[in-house]
């Protein structure tokens, strides 16, 4: 076989769209096709009367017979795929059933009316729709009535026994399906539930990190140039890096547990702190109505990051902080209605920007999603006097998400 030939087979083997065999079951039993298989015992009555002689026109009935126990055992293996189950020629199958059925039925009565009761069994594994106890009606009347013309008590069991195999297994095999279904939600959810945890466990860790890692290399360079000139400046410097990294424990024990909420006034004071050792002169002002804790905490992580970019890449003199916030009923700021009850954070500095070789933009990214799912925007570029500018929207007030799933982790 060639490369070509293989690598074709292995496209018609992967596509979406192949049949396969499913099972559904209660308890973990396994159901299929082969599980309708021994209900076909209930013709035995009517093979015994072929093979002893009893039946007028034996080939009629055994060709009948070998009919219907084909089309039973291609319907059977066929309820249990959705796109068969439903198709055309399966619903064809089950009315020639119908039809050998009630010929069989009437022209030999006796034992032959116990294919009604298998014709419903038949019914009810291909038939799960809201039509099926219409169907079922209809077909235990017709069997109970063609059993009835030879005897009325085989008429009422027959109706009874087809109308119960009918509404019995289609009732068994729903269940089957719906509970195989919420098991292997269930294991999505879980596995939902890990992935969701691992990226907000990568996310707060680069956030955490990247930041306290560059507060710790500016004041080790600042103690390095203060030393030789003031010594109690430098073990100032050294000072504050001892706290940075004691704060930077409690963080991630935090983050590793999941309880780790950030608050914006603190990052405020880290940012000053952060931006004074660089050598960056820190301007914050802050204005507006007291914030929810979920939007304070997304404000300070943009701060972080902000800052943290700010003393890596900018080279400037100044950064600027602002947040301004806006309470509900007051008038908003711009005429859209989004502006009520809004806050927003501009971080601006006079550097240069982030460096070609760099790329500032992926710990943000991950921000502007989380943002996004609080209902916030974010965004950052060259500032309108120079430099880089880092804004950030977010309602005031406290809400739920407007996304769902787990959010991407910043790289």
């Amino acid at each position: 076989m060639t490369s070509r030939t293989k690598a074709a087979g292995r496209k018609c083997d992967d596509r979406p769209d192949k049949q396969v065999w499913p099972v559904a079951g209660i308890g973990g039993a396994r159901v299929n096709g082969y599980t309708l298989l021994p209900w076909l015992l209930l013709g035995l009555g009517a093979l015994s009367n072929l093979l002893q002689g009893e039946t007028p026109n034996p080939w009629v009935g055994g060709i009948g017979l070998l009919i219907f126990n084909s089309l039973y055992i291609y319907v059977a293996f066929r309820s249990f795929v959705p796109i068969t189950r439903d198709a055309l020629s399966t619903r064809l199958a089950l009315l020639a059933m119908t039809v050998v059925t009630c010929t069989l039925a009437g022209l030999y009565g006796g034992s032959w009316v116990a294919f009604f009761p298998l014709l419903g069994l038949a019914v009810g594994a291909a038939m799960r729709g809201r039509h099926l106890a219409k169907v079922a009606i209809v077909l235990s009347s017709l069997g109970g009535a063609v059993a009835g013309a030879q005897s009325p008590s085989a008429g009422v069991t027959i109706g009874y026994g087809t109308f119960l195999s009918t509404m019995v297994t289609a009732a068994i095999l729903s269940l089957g399906e719906t509970v195989r279904e919420l098991r292997a939600t269930r294991e999505e959810l879980a596995r939902s539930a890990v992935a969701e945890e691992r990226l907000r466990f990568s996310r707060d860790l680069h956030d955490l990190l990247g930041h306290t890692l560059s507060v710790i290399v500016v004041k080790s360079e600042a103690a390095r140039r203060l030393a030789p000139r003031s010594m109690d400046a430098a073990l100032e410097q050294v000072t504050d890096i001892e706290a940075v990294g004691r704060q930077a424990l409690t963080e991630i024990r935090e983050a590793v547990t999941g309880y780790r909420e950030g608050s914006l006034a603190l990052e405020l004071d880290r940012a000053r702190s952060a931006l004074s050792a660089a050598c960056i002169e820190p301007v914050v002002r802050q204005s507006g109505p007291p914030l929810s804790a979920r939007t304070e905490a997304l404000l300070g992580w943009v701060v972080r990051e902000a800052v943290t970019n700010a003393v890596r890449h900018s080279a400037a003199t100044t950064c600027t902080i602002t947040v301004e916030g806006t309470a509900k009923g007051a008038p908003p700021a711009r005429a859209d209605s989004s502006a009520w009850g809004r806050v927003r954070l501009r971080v601006t500095d006079d550097g240069a920007g982030p460096a070609p070789t760099t790329t500032p933009g992926t710990g943000l990214k991950g921000l502007t999603e989380r943002l996004a799912a609080a209902g916030g925007s974010l965004e950052a570029g060259e500032g309108p006097d120079g430099g880089f500018e880092v804004r950030a929207e977010l309602p005031a007030d406290e809400r739920e998400p407007a996304t769902g799933g787990a959010l991407a982790a910043p790289a």
